[in-house]
């Protein structure tokens, strides 16, 4: 019988002599994971605050009169920030994103791309102008105090959390290329719209620009709104 001079070690198994090192190893691999694992865990919330945070900026550029300046690219918002913004559709109502966000997905989710950018739009072109506020949130948000809601959604005593996970995914990204100036305006400057089935006496004062979905649009005559 002979033997090997060198004879192999098992995977896993280790000399006597190697448990001080492989205990190290170990400790090692446990830190390295503990780490990556709260960076993945940080990345992000970060993200949401960085788009949150742009968001705002982009949305006082947009109620400045006559502002058509683009984004810069550190202004930008990208895709997996916006994305990483209320991922449940239950936060507060209380950033750009999260409000325009979930204007598209309650009014239009089931109006298709089209009826989906058109309402964005139509908060878009309220935000700054006569008459409206000069946030998205203040835009959404305005006409509860006297118990007439310019949304219907807000103030319509259900719940506003989102449902849908891909629609709201879908609201998200559009909500993004809103405020970074990438959505055309499908509405020609509307700011108000109703649903097909009805038929609100204020209709007859303005001028209907185009009818997407179940929804039909206009915008003010002399374009003021009031």
């Amino acid at each position: 019988m002979t033997f090997s001079k060198h004879p192999k070690t098992r995977l896993g198994a280790f000399p006597a002599w190697h448990a001080p090192l492989r205990r190290i190893w170990l400790a090692a691999g446990l830190a390295a994971s503990l780490v990556v694992g709260q960076a993945m865990a940080a990345d992000p919330a970060q993200k949401a605050a960085a788009a949150e945070s742009k968001a705002g900026v982009l949305e006082q550029k947009a109620a400045a009169e006559g502002s058509k300046a683009l984004p810069t690219p550190a202004e930008v918002i990208t895709k997996s920030e916006a994305q990483a913004v209320d991922p449940a559709g239950e936060e507060p109502l209380d950033d750009a994103i999260t409000c325009l966000a979930r204007t598209i997905y309650w009014e239009s989710r089931g109006d298709g791309q089209a009826g989906m950018e058109a309402v964005a739009n139509v908060v878009m072109n309220r935000l700054g102008h006569d008459g409206f506020p000069n946030t998205i949130c203040g835009v959404v948000q305005q006409g509860r105090e006297e118990g007439a809601c310019q949304f219907s959604w807000w103030c319509d005593g259900r719940s506003d959390d989102a449902e849908e996970e891909k629609s709201y995914a879908t609201a998200k990204e559009l909500a993004r290329k809103a405020l970074n100036r990438q959505l055309a305006d499908r509405t020609g400057g509307a700011l108000y719209f109703h649903h097909q089935d009805v038929s609100p006496s204020w209709s007859a004062e303005y001028i209907r620009t185009i009818e997407i979905g179940e929804h039909i649009f206009y915008k003010p005559n002399r374009q003021k709104a009031h």
